[in-house]
């Protein structure tokens, strides 16, 4: 059985964009077949609307083929009001308590993202929380 892994925008933006090592850790997460790759609706809107404006057509085409591909999760009042207690609780920026909420929600194996481990949202505790990058 796969193991359901949330991954943030951070992640997809790196695999498409970031620099090299970035991007290979990036695409280890997201081509990994042990996983079952988990999206929310938080991380369409995060990543499809800006490529699309700059018609960057292999970057949506990238993005919709990981979205066609992943479980995908529905903004709802439960998840919201977890991100707020989250965010509360955690001292962790609203987009990012948005993601988390998502995983803990959807009790998910494990959460992988983009951002610096020293985040605050990597506090969160309810589910294995894991960064691409590493510290410098």
């Amino acid at each position: 059985m796969p193991k359901r892994t949330y991954i943030d925008t951070c992640v997809l933006i790196a695999a498409f964009r970031g620099e090299p090592e970035l991007a290979k850790r990036a695409m280890a997460v997201i081509d990994d077949p042990a996983r079952k790759l988990v999206v929310s609706d938080a991380v369409q809107l995060e990543a499809l609307p800006m490529a699309c404006y700059h018609n960057n057509v292999e970057e949506v085409e990238f993005y919709k083929t990981v979205f066609d591909a992943a479980e995908k999760l529905t903004w709802n009042y439960a998840v919201l009001y977890k991100a707020f207690e989250l965010a509360k609780t955690h001292g962790i920026a609203a987009m990012d308590a948005i993601h988390v909420a998502h995983a803990v929600e959807a009790r998910v194996d494990e959460f992988v993202g983009g951002e610096k481990p020293t985040k605050p949202m990597y506090r969160v505790s309810a589910v294995p929380m894991h960064s691409i990058r590493v510290l410098e």
